[in-house]
Formats: structure tokens, C-alpha cells, sequence
């Protein structure tokens, strides 16, 4: 069990979703493993932030814009109360999920770049850029349409399908996507980060911390350091974004990337000025301090080496993430979910038509922890009915609404099974610590089927007519293991603990072994789930 202790200060930080398209099943399955970290640190006594937004800004919203004759303020708009709503209903616990069009965040983040660019981290080059003499403008790497050097098929110039990222050198001749003219090489001059100025401090970081990561980060980490950090344009030809706070700039906005991962940055500082916290206890290194970024694995370099590059080029001692929670792919019908394929499946769509638990426990027990996995319908359906209708459900059902049962019997707890429970909790506890999510679900549905199993063995229904002490054992002994299934689940599934406390008449979530309260009167039972109809 945990001890008492003075609780630590965790900061959780949940990758920022761009406000172009809806919300796929894969960005929940990506995300959830930070709300089960918050969730988690609160029960143990920690003081937790957790914080996110939307990523409002950068070129696909712009081209969407123009598509549908909207704004891009518009369309980030409609897709922030979009996904506000989706985070709500799937019970996402965020201290502040903010956007990237928010006025503290644009101003504080334009502070930050200043400070970079005086410590000699962000410099002025002029280069090559794709230029459209039709449209007369410079394009973007997603405004551009090439062949792919590696698969031979269209691809935009930011990303292929296959996943080969285009090259500057690709995308010379590549064709303006929105005239269809071909591009020429013309002089720009734009602001660039100095990551290779930062990779000694960089790659001393990600060696003191990557024993906290994913294989995956590890490896991708490792790749991109081997093959030596080149620097990164900070600034681009837009009209959609934060201004650049440098003179001579005025035609140039911030680049995407560098406005998003400082968002973790701004709305920790907004919201500890809103619950009048220290901001430093949170950002500033200290014993005290744990950091963990919650991202899928096409993120993992702008959490594993852009942050920190970012904050070290701050040179003011800022806490950098001690835990990177990158996921995998998640598959639909055995495919990769692609915008342009149009193949995802939205949150929201799940969300109309199941229980916000039962997907939560789903991308959990079958989601891509740590390699890609694959979701349909009717798997959904048949883990659930399994594991929550039939195990967990069943279990409260027949305790709970026992026949002829009005109170919490005054029995006596089986002293093993409660054994069990708080070797459970420990148990539980360090999956999680490891990030290992699914071996910790797997672990509190084992306790349900010992539940089960030690329900079924001794009969309750032969025991009420034959040893009504023994009946009342055997239903305190269950409803005690009901009532801390409630907290082992809060983190994982929140809506149906929370119903489960309610119906125990127990006041708060906690991290400790609990009893219930005996000749409790027990009213209004219902059904925690509804079996799924296939």
C-alpha cells in the first residue's frame, strides 16, 4: 500500500489535437493514458495538473477554411467546441484544456520566443522555398503535391501514407496543390531554431531520462540524434498564427510546431494563476516534480527532443518530462486510419451509440500500448460483453440486488480475500508507475473473477436459507471487494466508480483498502451496464 507522504507535484501534459477534422477513436487511444495518469496521482495523495488544447493554427486549416468559404478562426472554433465536448463525455479529468487561439497563450508564448531569439537560439537565414508564381506566394509543405521517392504514389509534402517524410530536395518542381502549376525555387528569409547548438544538452537529457519511456521513444529518439539535429524554421509565410515578435518578421507567422508544444508551458502557467499555485513548483527542477507528455507515436519527436530543446534554449533551469506515454497506431478493420481514405471511425460516433466507460476500457484493454492494434465493432462489442457486462456488472448485480436483501448485511470480512484486494492495490499501482495499463487492467479484472469465483464456490443462495452467518459473510466479504473495484477502476473507468461509490455510500475515491458500511440501507440498484446488442 502507499504510504503517507507529502504529495509530489505532477504535471500531465495531453498532445494537442488540430482543429481540422473530428476526433478519431485513434487520438482518444493516444490521449487516455494521461487522463489515467492524472486520475491515478490524485488518488495517491499528489497535487496534479493536467493540461491540454487545441492546436488552432497552421496551413491545413487555412486550405480547409478556403474549401468551405469559412474564416480559419471559424473552423478552429467549431472544432475546439467539438472536441471540448468529446473530452467531456469521455470523462478526460483536465485542470485546462485550453487553445492555442487563446490570448494568454499567443502573448506568453511570443515572450518565450523573444527570450530564445536574445540567447542566440533563433537566427535569420535566407533559403530556398517552393514559390507558386500563379498564386505568388510561398507554399507550405502541405500546400505542395509530389510523387513520394519511396512508394511512387501522390503524396502531400509533409507526410506520405507510407510514411516517408519528404525532403527539401523532394519538393523541388513539386506541384501547388491548390492551381495545379509547378512550383519554382525562390529566396525567403525566415527565423530558424539552432538545434544542432542544442543537441549535447539534448542528448544528455534523453540519456538521463529515457529508461522512463516506451521502447518506441527510445528508438525514435535515438534515430533522429544519430543522425544529428538540423536546424528548424520557427517562422513561415502565413497569414493564420502568432505574430513573430522580431522586427522585420511582420509578413511571417509562428510555426505551428513550436506555438503547440509550448502550450504546455502557457496553460500550466494560466491555470496555476487561476488556483493561485507556484508556477515554479511545477517547471522548475526539482525532487519534488514528475512530468509526463501523453502523445501517439507520430508526436514523439516534438515531445522527446522540440520541447526540451525549447526549453533549454530558455536557459532558466525549467523542468524538463521525465515520462514520454507514446502509443502506437490503432488500426480500423485492419486498416490505418487515414483522412484521406476517410476510414476513421470519430469519438463521436462512439460516443452516440456506447458508454464513454466501455470505450475508455477498450482502448485501454485492447489499444496500441505499445505496438499498433486493431478495432472493430465487433470485438468492441465482445470485450465488453465479456469483461464488463458479464464479470463486472454481474458481480454487483447479484451481490448488490441479492433477492430479499434491503441492507449491507453485518458480516465479517474473509481476511484472505482482503489479503488479495491490498496485494491488488500494490500490484496495480506499479503497473501503472510502469505505464503498463493494460497488465493493470488485467490485474483488477482477475480480482473480479476471484470475486466471482469465491461467490459461485460458496453459494449465497443455499447459505441464506442454511447459515444466514455465513450468507452475510459471504455478501460483506463481496460488497467489500465491490467497493474497492470502485477505486481500482476510477482511473480507468470513471463513470461507472463513481455510481458504484454512490450506491456503497462512499464519499471519495482514495487509494487504500476500504470496507463497507454495514446495515447500509441499500436503495436504488441499478444495472451498472447494459449488455451491447451485437
Amino acid at each position: 500500500m502507499k504510504e503517507n507522504k507529502v504529495g509530489k507535484n505532477v504535471l500531465i501534459g495531453g498532445a494537442w489535437p488540430y482543429a481540422n477534422n473530428s476526433l478519431h477513436i485513434g487520438h482518444v487511444a493516444g490521449l487516455i493514458s494521461g487522463d489515467i495518469i492524472a486520475r491515478y496521482h490524485r488518488q495517491i495523495g499528489d497535487n496534479v495538473l493536467y493540461v491540454s488544447g487545441t492546436d488552432c493554427h497552421g496551413t491545413p486549416i487555412t486550405i480547409r477554411a478556403k474549401k468551405e468559404k469559412k474564416t480559419p478562426g471559424e473552423i478552429a472554433k467549431m472544432y475546439h467546441q467539438e472536441f471540448v465536448q468529446c473530452f467531456n463525455d469521455m470523462q478526460f479529468s483536465y485542470d485546462l484544456y485550453t487553445e492555442t487561439e487563446d490570448d494568454f497563450h499567443k502573448e506568453n508564448v511570443k515572450e518565450l520566443f523573444k527570450k530564445m531569439y536574445d540567447n542566440g537560439y533563433i537566427y535569420e537565414k535566407i533559403d530556398m522555398q517552393p514559390y507558386c508564381e500563379n498564386c505568388k506566394k510561398f507554399l507550405a509543405d502541405r500546400e505542395l503535391l509530389l510523387i513520394c521517392p519511396n512508394c511512387s504514389k501522390e503524396t502531400k509534402g509533409d507526410m506520405c501514407d507510407c510514411g516517408y517524410e519528404p525532403k527539401s530536395e523532394d519538393l523541388i518542381n513539386a506541384i501547388c496543390q491548390e492551381c495545379g502549376n509547378k512550383t519554382v525555387q525562390k529566396e525567403n528569409k525566415n527565423l530558424y531554431l539552432a538545434l544542432g547548438k542544442l543537441q549535447p544538452k539534448i542528448e544528455e537529457y534523453v540519456q538521463k531520462n529515457k529508461e522512463n519511456w516506451r521502447p518506441s521513444s527510445q528508438n525514435e529518439t535515438e534515430k533522429y540524434l544519430k543522425e544529428g539535429l538540423p536546424e528548424k524554421a520557427v517562422t513561415r509565410n502565413l497569414d493564420w498564427g502568432i505574430d513573430i515578435p522580431i522586427p522585420g518578421f511582420d509578413d511571417k507567422k509562428m510555426y505551428v510546431w513550436i506555438d503547440a508544444v509550448l502550450g504546455y508551458f502557457t496553460a500550466c502557467k494560466k491555470i496555476c494563476i487561476k488556483k493561485g499555485l507556484n508556477f515554479e513548483d511545477f517547471w522548475k527542477e526539482s525532487d519534488n516534480n514528475i512530468m509526463y507528455m501523453a502523445h501517439g507515436k507520430d508526436n514523439i519527436t516534438f515531445h522527446t527532443i522540440i520541447l526540451p530543446g525549447l526549453l533549454l534554449a530558455l536557459e532558466d533551469n525549467y523542468k524538463l518530462p521525465n515520462y514520454m506515454i507514446a502509443t502506437q497506431y490503432l488500426n480500423v478493420n485492419e486498416e490505418k486510419i487515414s483522412k484521406s481514405k476517410g476510414n476513421g471511425i470519430t469519438i463521436r460516433q462512439m460516443l452516440d451509440n456506447y458508454d464513454s466507460d466501455m470505450i475508455r476500457y477498450y482502448l485501454i484493454e485492447n489499444g496500441p500500448e505499445k505496438k499498433d492494434s486493431n478495432f472493430s465493432i465487433e470485438d468492441f462489442v465482445a470485450i465488453c460483453n465479456s469483461d464488463i457486462v458479464n464479470k463486472y456488472g454481474n458481480l454487483i448485480n447479484r451481490t448488490l440486488k441479492f433477492k430479499g436483501l434491503t441492507k449491507i448485511p453485518n458480516g465479517k470480512m474473509d481476511e484472505e480475500i482482503k489479503k488479495i484486494i491490498i496485494l491488488t492495490y500494490d500490484s496495480v499501482s506499479k503497473e501503472i508507475e510502469n505505464l503498463e495499463f493494460k497488465k493493470a487492467v488485467t490485474l483488477i479484472r482477475e480480482l473480479v473473477e476471484r470475486a466471482n469465483k469465491y461467490y459461485e464456490e460458496r453459494k449465497p443462495w443455499n447459505k441464506q436459507k442454511e447459515d444466514i452467518e455465513e450468507f452475510n459473510n459471504i455478501i460483506y466479504t463481496c460488497a467489500t471487494i465491490i467497493a474497492n473495484l470502485s477505486n481500482l477502476y476510477e482511473p480507468f473507468m470513471p463513470k461507472s466508480s463513481e455510481k458504484v461509490r454512490k450506491m456503497l455510500n462512499i464519499d471519495k475515491c482514495t487509494w487504500d483498502y476500504i470496507e463497507v458500511q454495514k446495515d447500509m440501507d441499500l436503495n436504488e440498484i441499478e444495472p451498472l451496464f447494459e449488455r451491447i446488442k451485437s
